[in-house]
């Protein structure tokens, strides 16, 4: 017990020290959105204690290098060196450096404070007082410190271990074996005991907000959507955000007042999690309340995958029925209650099983019509949901033959299609606002504006997908912690800040914070693609007679719309 108090209060290594002054200083570099002291404190702080391990590890493998070297010098001079280290060099160093770090470290935070405020104004916000940030180095120094007392305890054990091991089996056998053991017996307790502890937790109680019913959601009354009468589906099986969803249909008076014309009861089909069992019973289900409510007799008939909760953006459904004058269906089936980031982590599979799924039951049953009489056939997909949907097609071929147009907003990094696409972009586009194959069939917008270039022409099927430059779900990827992206080479993004630079392990970590705070961003920046939907799918499906003042004001009544449902 003695031995592990001692080794848990040792003083801090030199070379740790000087890292994690220079981590922490990168860390105060500006990344995608704006953050909030606390949330640079946390940053601050684990990017710290990551400088103070590279930094320990480099000391002893320079240490461990030396060694032969110092071991061909006469004893004596050894001896003095080593004297003249424990008096005074040591602390001369550490003064030094500690001296360096300080003021490092304060300069820093004044041009990270001003970088943060600079970022602000990008968005159309206002910067927050600057007096906050003061409180950014003790957040880092309570995550630094908490971090450090967490590593040196495994260290104790793996220290006791050894000494036990040893023993039995020689000492450097045993420290070997002690610190695997300790090591993976960590990464066990961490990814297994405890991660499984905190998802069946999460489970529980997402499973639980999924069985309630938003405020003023009440059963539809139209026999046009599921849940309502005649329904195959009961309006208690379509979950939280699948019965917000269905209630949220607008009315036909609505549409006709925005259309001037008399306007048809929207289609809209959904499968809630315990409506069927399996993802292709619901996706079976959803296709037989296609053909109930006369889906295959509209305009427009468009394939949905919902984010993680099984949330439909609004804005992207009512913009179609609008356009169309009710005469849409749209259709969608829930496969997970947890939120998207937790069902990327953990339900991946489900969420290609349901694009796959739901999109090629739908085109199954779509082709057995008579070729004149077919609705024109839309996918839809944002965030997981953009993954999720591409998951049923092979390449911009397969989208452009079965498909009469797709949009795809904020998809992940990881979405197959959309990282061939960037990848095999034309020479000379950036990989924020890609151009593949000049615009024949996908196209790549920053916002609406976008959508007008190439010059190309654009027959046939449309594909878009929306990303903003600074929406991290879009740009995350685990290879920021060791490589440079093309978005960080090239020309920024117009709400990203010009300066901003790429650094190993410290991107990583940034982005990583940006995740979570992406939705908070004001529309058209972050991961809020709030009025962008109706100029989408100006572009990509438009009813005939549409022009660009139809899509003015169908935003600007979807925004108030969305404000009053609010």
């Amino acid at each position: 017990m003695r031995e592990g108090r001692v080794r848990l209060g040792a003083a801090l290594d030199t070379a740790g020290i000087l890292f994690a002054a220079i981590f922490f200083c990168l860390s105060l570099t500006p990344s995608l959105l704006p953050r909030s002291w606390p949330l640079q404190g946390i940053i601050a702080g684990v990017l710290t204690a990551t400088g103070y391990l590279a930094g320990v590890t480099a000391g002893a493998l320079t240490r461990r290098s030396a060694a032969p070297v110092a071991r061909r010098c006469p004893e004596a001079r050894r001896e003095r060196w080593r004297e003249g280290w424990r008096r005074t060099g040591r602390r001369r160093v550490r003064r030094l450096v500690a001296t360096f770090g300080c003021g490092l470290g304060a300069a820093s935070l004044v041009l990270g404070v001003r970088a943060q405020r600079a970022i602000y104004p990008l968005m159309g916000l206002r910067p927050p007082e600057r007096l906050g940030y003061l409180g950014v180095p003790f957040v880092a120094a309570a995550v630094f410190l908490l971090l450090l007392a967490a590593a040196r305890a495994l260290r104790v054990a793996a220290r006791a271990l050894g000494g036990v091991l040893g023993r039995w089996i020689p000492a450097t056998a045993a420290r070997l074996a002690a610190g695997l053991g300790v090591g993976v017996l960590a990464v066990l307790l961490t990814d297994g005991i405890l991660s499984e502890a905190l998802l069946r937790g999460a489970d529980n109680s997402f499973a639980a907000i999924n069985s309630e019913t938003a405020p003023g959601t009440s059963p539809p009354r139209s026999a046009t959507v599921s849940g309502g009468p005649s329904s195959l589906v009961s309006f208690a099986s379509l979950g939280l955000e699948g019965r917000a969803f269905v209630a949220g249909a607008p009315a036909v008076g609505e549409l006709s007042g925005f259309t001037g014309r008399p306007a048809l009861p929207p289609v809209r089909v959904y499968a809630g999690l315990d409506s069927a069992a399996t993802a292709r019973e619901r996706a079976a289900l959803a296709v037989r309340e296609l053909d109930r409510t006369g889906a295959f007799r509209r305009a427009v008939l468009c394939v949905i995958t919902t984010t993680g909760t099984g949330w439909v953006d609004p804005q992207a459904a009512a913009a179609l029925e609008f356009m169309y004058g009710g005469d849409t269906a749209l259709v969608s089936i829930q496969y997970s209650y947890l939120p998207s980031w937790l069902s990327f982590l953990v339900d991946r599979e489900r969420v290609t099983a349901a694009g796959r799924e739901l999109f090629g039951q739908v085109y199954a049953r779509w082709t057995r019509l008579p070729a004149g009489h077919r609705p024109r056939l839309l996918v839809f997909g944002e965030s997981l949901g953009a993954f999720g949907a591409e998951s049923a097609f092979r390449d911009d071929r397969d989208l452009r033959v079965r498909t009469g147009g797709a949009l795809f907003v904020g998809p992940p990094d990881s979405s197959p299609l959309w990282r061939r696409f960037v990848d095999d972009r034309d020479p000379g586009s950036r990989e924020v606002l890609p151009v593949y194959r000049d615009g024949e069939t996908v196209r790549f917008a920053n916002g609406p504006a976008d959508l007008a270039a190439p010059a190309s022409a654009w027959a046939g099927s449309r594909v878009v997908y929306l990303q903003h430059p600074s929406d991290p779900i879009v740009w995350w990827t685990p290879r920021l912690v060791l490589g440079r992206p093309d978005w960080l080479e090239e020309r920024r993004g117009d709400d990203v800040l010009p300066w901003i630079r790429w650094y190993p392990f410290v991107t990583f970590w940034q982005v990583t914070a940006d995740l979570v705070f992406s939705l908070d961003a004001p529309p058209g920046h972050g991961h809020d693609y709030d009025g962008e939907m109706a100029a989408a799918w100006a572009r990509i499906a438009p009813p005939e007679g549409w022009d660009d003042a139809r899509t003015t004001a169908l935003t600007t009544l979807l925004s108030r719309r969305q404000g009053g449902s609010g």
